[in-house]
């Protein structure tokens, strides 16, 4: 869905800038930090955040600790079911 919001360049301080109103903010889930882009006569503003962002720094730690095995490695118990339903090729 493609929304046009026209806002007015600012002067804060010795800078410039614009403001994103709230609600828009709010929509895109922007925290603290984003990240812009410059492109042929744009700007392109998006979060900084990435989802899963630190997980290879916490799997290296998991590792180290020997906490990185899978906890369903071996079934414990099969039914009749299990072992005589099925025709594993």
């Amino acid at each position: 869905m493609k929304t046009t919001v026209k806002t007015r360049i600012i002067r804060i301080g010795n800078s410039q800038g614009i403001r994103i109103p709230k609600p828009i903010i709010e929509q895109l889930g922007f925290s603290e930090e984003v990240e812009m882009e410059i492109l042929p006569d744009q700007l392109v503003v998006r979060s900084a955040y990435t989802p899963r962002q630190g997980w290879d720094e916490q799997f290296k730690a998991m590792a180290e600790l020997g906490d990185d095995q899978l906890h369903d490695a071996e079934v414990l118990s099969l039914t009749e079911w299990d072992e005589v339903g099925w025709e594993w090729v």
